[in-house]
């Protein structure tokens, strides 16, 4: 089979057509479908994704089959074009840039201009009659070249760059002479040779196939692993490479480059989006080394800018572009992201792929296509990333909070964020590893800075426009972003900043507005969003289509009004433990559990018993007769015993004896294996009166909600840690002693259940034994994740991500779920559960409710519900949503 496919006008190969991104990757599919559909792409070929990766097993020796498809293919380009690679006279110069299968912006490499040397460079200022653009052109090619094929640091020629610059008493790039770039390429050359040991290569044969192996190699460099690994992006799918004619957006001032959006990409509107450079190439718009100009009118006079538009500038060209744009939307039936060049008046596309977009901005689009008749409801639900409605939550600044403004850039990705300022990426993860909150703040990022921008809670740069880099992985991760902020000054040597006249060292703190692009000294207070009316739409669309029901994990009044906002069905988990560290209650929890007798305990568990009721109390009321999961005592006892020794001290006085004693007692209770000692229903059978204590409060709580708010209030209570069928029967007997105590005193009934949380493999395997006890399963996957592959979740950091990019797991099973280990085990327990009880009610309350992947296992082995943080709920809604669709 063919591993080289051809795209582009005249040269387009039938049989290609139907090749799919898997193949050509997205870039290379649809640079073939555009040209496919009469559109002006320049003519190119794609190698496949498949030889990435044999590039990447076998080396250099895997290229050798394809040589000759590539040189079949080159040729084609050279006939399309009338030019030729390698002529002195009037060469061909080509790009040669990766292509995933989905889009990884930045993360790959790219080089322009491939094809000049010291002989072509001349040719080609005779043929375009512009000896500084072919100039121009080869400094830009030995620059990128060297970085990307030499791995020569490529802030080395930036800085000889600036040198030159200043010395000829210039700010822009565009304003050196012919000689002044005669210069640029000489240093270029001899900083080549200081860092390289050999010349820079002129055989253009050489160029492109070393041009070609590091695109491939790029695949596996570390910006593009991380980036993988956040977005769950497997590592053998291999990038394509696509091989294109170069046209020149710096040809003159009727040539230029852009990056456009059919629809806003940070808020969702209908209107043209985008930025653009004259006299310059793509590289300029994208890495942010330029602030570019708006695409259109309307843009550049809300944002009060001086340069004129393109709109204004090339309106013939843009006319074209805006003609392009209705009909790649309507085509691909989704927001466009096009890269475009314009040579001397004439139109070319380079790209175009769904645009990344904020949640919000999905959420307007995903409804107005719908209501445009573009898409239907289950297309756009099914395009939608749950993950994403994450960001729908972040806060905003508080209107009516004072702040300092110290400068405005441009509002590149939404939301608020405060953090001490950091200068690298390095910084920001060592910083984000000890707990600190920290604003990313660059002249540009890169693509090696993904680490950092991944950690920062926001992002804020000097240079570089609303589609440079920073902005669009920004948006597409969900931070905050401010970039090109003119008045900032960095000092990244020094280590400080300077905005507004306001001297920034690292670790000051400052507030950024990505909404607004504006800028403000120390850390302003927020507020919580308000959910658009999109959001209600969408949601109401998912709870349509989905059928699994989607739980909370709460166990304060707040969590539980919180996800009741987001659509929660009820609480899947109520952790009672965390009730007991409030301030108020912490001393009679440690006076029981130093107690030496029943009678003691009971007397300290008589104190919280009237706490303990309130606070199920408020959350029986919040929850206004939705089911609400309890989860007795978990944690071992130690857990609750004083750290400090003022804590001993307040003790020892409060229980009259010696505060020796009582430090004594403590080490008594430490544990060497906490996770697997005396803890869940452990504690219930060793200490019945704690579980009884707290059953009689969850009695008395629903009798007395039932009865004001006349809505049935209906307890599930779940015993932890169970691995055994007796101890389930022994509890749940105690329970419903517990029960019919309370009844009898009070004069009325509810009805409640018993269940257990299925956390340990045994009860996983014994599972049909505990339904014939246990009215329901509550698959606890956080302890059922750490007991099945032995791994702490609490050390795992320190390890998985090595895994995961060895390819050893595919993910961190404490985020999505393991389904071939985990997944079987709670796949049997259901499936044994259920033939002892078919009535079995099924969910999941670990932190694996919240993760799409994990929600679709649970639709396809048919549990009931899934229980997520109050903030996934609106994720696992549209999770459930998508998860019915696909099995449907």
């Amino acid at each position: 089979m063919s591993s080289v496919f051809s795209f582009g006008s005249g040269v387009l190969v039938a049989g290609q057509i139907g090749l799919d991104k898997r193949v050509l990757g997205g870039k290379g599919a649809n640079l073939a479908e555009m040209a496919r559909i009469g559109l002006p792409v320049p003519p190119g070929f794609t190698i496949s994704a498949g030889e990435c990766l044999a590039y990447l097993d076998h080396g250099r020796a895997s290229l050798d089959r394809i040589r000759d498809e590539v040189s079949a293919a080159l040729g084609l380009v050279e006939r399309a074009t009338g030019k030729t690679f390698g002529n002195p006279r009037d060469p061909l110069l080509v790009s040669v840039r990766s292509g995933a299968r989905v889009s990884m912006p930045g993360m790959m490499d790219t080089i322009l201009n491939l094809g000049i040397n010291d002989a072509t460079v001349t040719g080609l200022g005779q043929s375009s009659g512009d000896e500084r653009f072919a100039l121009d052109s080869y400094r830009r090619f030995i620059q990128m070249y060297s970085s990307v094929v030499l791995e020569i640091e490529h802030g080395v020629f930036e800085a000889a760059l600036d040198r030159i610059k200043e010395d000829r008493g210039v700010d822009e790039d565009i304003d050196l002479r012919v000689e002044d770039l005669r210069g640029v390429i000489a240093t270029f050359k001899d900083l080549v040779l200081a860092h390289h040991g050999a010349a820079f290569p002129q055989d253009v044969q050489e160029q492109l196939w070393t041009a070609i192996e590091a695109v491939f190699r790029s695949w596996d460099s570390p910006r593009a692993k991380v980036y993988r690994r956040l977005n769950d992006i497997p590592g053998d799918w291999g990038t394509a490479v696509n091989v294109q004619a170069m046209v020149f957006g710096n040809l003159g001032e009727t040539s230029a480059t852009g990056v456009a959006f059919t629809r806003n990409p940070a808020t969702g509107e209908k209107a043209y989006y985008g930025e653009w450079l004259a006299n310059a190439q793509g590289e300029d718009v994208v890495a942010g080394i330029r602030t570019p100009q708006y695409l259109t009118r309307a843009a550049r006079e809300a944002a009060g800018a001086r340069l004129p538009s393109m709109q204004e500038a090339m309106p013939k060209a843009y006319a074209q572009l805006a003609e392009v744009f209705e009909l790649l939307e309507r085509h691909y039936r989704d927001m466009q992201d096009i890269e475009f060049t314009v040579e001397r008046g004439r139109l070319y596309l380079l790209q175009t792929r769904s645009g990344k977009r904020t949640a919000k901005a999905a959420l307007k689009i995903a409804v107005d296509m719908v209501e445009e008749s573009l898409v239907d409801e289950v297309t756009a639900l099914l395009r939608l990333d749950p993950a994403s409605l994450d960001q729908l939550l972040h806060p905003s600044l508080d209107p009516n909070a004072p702040r300092v403004l110290l400068g405005k850039g441009l509002p590149a990705s939404p939301g608020a964020a405060s953090g001490g300022v950091v200068f690298d990426a390095e910084t920001a993860a060592r910083w984000a590893e000890l707990g600190e909150k920290v604003i990313l703040v660059r002249h540009e990022t890169s693509p090696d800075d993904i680490h950092g921008m991944h950690v920062a809670t926001g992002i804020l740069t000097a240079r570089g426009g609303m589609t440079s880099h920073a902005a669009v992985v920004a948006r597409g991760m969900g931070r905050p972003c401010v970039a090109g902020t003119a008045s900032l000054k960095i000092d990244p040597v020094a280590r400080v900043a300077e905005i507004g006249g306001q001297r920034l060292e690292e670790g000051a703190f400052i507030t950024i507005d990505g909404s607004t692009g504006e800028v403000f000294l120390g850390e302003l207070p927020t507020i919580l969003p308000k959910l658009s009316g999109d959001f209600a739409t969408v949601m109401a669309w998912a709870d349509k289509h989905r059928r699994l029901k989607i739980r909370t994990n709460a166990e304060t009044p707040l969590d539980c009004e919180m996800a009741r906002r987001f659509g929660a069905e009820g609480v899947g988990l109520c952790r009672t433990e965390h009730m007991f560290f409030d301030e108020s209650r912490i001393l009679a929890m440690r006076q029981m559990i130093l107690a030496d007798s029943e009678k003691e305990r009971r007397s300290a568990l008589d104190q919280l018993l009237p706490e303990q009721r309130t606070d199920f109390r408020r959350i029986f009321e919040i929850m206004e007769g939705l089911p609400v999961t309890i989860r007795l005592l978990d944690p071992p006892l130690h857990e609750f015993l004083p750290h400090t020794d003022s804590e001993f001290t307040e003790l020892s006085r409060a229980m009259g004896i010696d505060v020796e004693q009582v430090r004594h007692r403590a080490i008594e209770l430490a544990e060497t294996n906490p996770m697997l000692g005396h803890r869940g229903c452990r504690l219930g059978v060793v200490y019945p009166e704690i579980y009884e204590m707290q059953a009689r409060a969850i009695f008395e709580a629903a009798l007395a909600v039932t009865a004001e708010a006349g809505k049935a209030v209906f307890p599930e209570i779940m015993i932890p840690l169970v691995g055994m069928p007796r101890e389930l029967e022994t509890l749940k007997d105690a329970l419903h002693k517990v029960a019919e105590i309370v009844f009898t005193e009070q004069g009325r009934r509810i009805g409640f259940s018993v269940g257990t949380m299925i956390e340990l493999p045994r009860a996983a395997l014994v599972a049909d034994e505990l339904a014939v006890s246990g009215e329901f399963f509550s698959f606890g996957t956080n302890d059922l994740t750490q007991t099945t592959l032995g791994i702490s979740r609490d050390d795992a950091a320190r390890f998985l991500g090595a895994y995961v990019d060895k390819g050893i797991i595919a993910k961190d099973p404490f985020v999505s779920l393991d389904i071939d280990g985990v997944g079987r085990l709670i796949e049997m327990a259901s499936r044994k559960g259920r033939e002892a009880r078919p009535d079995l009610k099924l969910g999941i309350c670990g932190e694996h409710g919240g993760d799409p992947a994990s929600i679709a296992f649970c639709e396809e082995i048919g549990l009931d519900y899934v229980s997520a943080s109050p903030f996934r709920v609106p994720i696992a809604r549209l999770a459930a949503a998508q998860a019915a669709l696909t099995a449907a």
